[in-house]
């Protein structure tokens, strides 16, 4: 083990920062905080994840805080806006907020809305960009393969660089790739990587033509490149709506890999009402420097969580320390 509980207990720090917009069915995002001798690090699982899943966010967080960085290959990342599943009216209040990214990943399949929808908000985000942007669309596995195939074809018009997850299963991904090769519209995959037993199944099976990559849920950065080394595949470098802390983790692996041809998913502080830094790593110009954060005290004060989620935090890192212990 790089660290002990006693070594991260006393900078332990629980925040809880609202969204701007409801984003990924949360309202709030919630993370616990502590510093190593390399610096802050990030550990925050989803709240529904379970201790096992967890554990390997925990071991990331402590590879970021108690081991020096790789060596950089580049000392910022071109990132691409995120636009959650919101109307056709707020999407330029929302791109508004990354300013000079030439790239927009956008929700689709969100739970309670119709392929009119999505439809609706590609079209408002293509008018935003002009012909010259690019778009991405994520479905996070929203859907089978028949609305799978049935999606992609409504929003080809669009001019789609990629479809992120657009079934749930290694097969299904399989499966639509195949139903959509003729179109020469590649299949990128996230939750199949970051969520399965087995991560370079997916490229192993030709699921895919593109593999998203989160330092956080992959166990760390050493561990991601080592998954990257092993694919063949071209990498995205992702969030996983970490704050800065979590995000200049994210920054770290993709200014470490030899390639990186697609604009990165590490923007997403702005989809945050605040964050724990006083400098945010946030789009400049349609990038992000690669560096350490701070966290800002009074940001830790103001958007402290209540003393039960805290309590609830600190009982998670016990377990899944006890996790990776064992």
């Amino acid at each position: 083990m790089l660290a002990t509980l006693t070594d991260i207990l006393p900078t332990a720090r629980v925040v809880s920062i609202p969204l701007r917009q409801r984003f990924r069915g949360i309202e709030t995002r919630e993370a616990l905080l502590f510093e190593g001798p390399e610096g802050w690090t990030e550990f925050s699982p989803f709240v529904e994840y379970g201790d096992v899943e967890a554990s390997a966010w925990l071991a990331a967080a402590l590879d970021f805080g108690w081991t020096a960085a790789p060596p950089l290959l580049r000392d910022s990342v071109r990132v691409n806006a995120t636009l959650p599943a919101v109307g056709p009216d707020a999407v330029a209040a929302v791109l508004d907020r990354f300013p000079g990214c030439r790239t927009v990943k956008i929700k689709v399949a969100d739970t309670g809305q119709t392929i009119d929808d999505d439809v609706a908000r590609v079209a408002a985000a293509r008018r935003y960009l002009g012909a010259e942007g690019r778009i991405r669309i994520d479905a996070n596995g929203g859907w089978n393969v028949d609305e799978a195939e049935h999606a992609i074809h409504a929003l080809a018009e669009f001019d789609l660089e990629y479809v992120e997850q657009p079934c749930a299963s290694v097969d299904e991904l399989w499966q639509i790739r195949q139903r959509v090769k003729y179109m020469q519209l590649p299949i990128a995959a996230d939750e199949s990587v970051r969520k399965a037993a087995d991560p370079l199944a997916v490229a192993r099976q030709e699921a895919a033509d593109i593999l998203v990559i989160k330092a956080q849920p992959l166990g760390g950065i050493r561990s991601a490149l080592a998954i990257a080394d092993q694919t063949g595949l071209p990498l995205v470098v992702s969030s996983a709506l970490e704050t800065s802390v979590g995000i200049s983790m994210g920054l770290h692996l993709a200014a470490a890999l030899p390639d990186l041809p697609y604009d990165c998913g590490l923007a997403t502080v702005s989809l945050l009402e605040n964050d724990v830094a006083a400098e945010p790593l946030v789009a400049v110009d349609g990038s992000i420097a690669v560096r350490r954060v701070v966290p800002d005290e009074r940001v830790l004060v103001d958007y402290a969580a209540s003393p039960e989620r805290e309590a609830w935090w600190l009982a998670r890192l016990e377990r899944c320390y006890a996790v990776l212990a064992g």
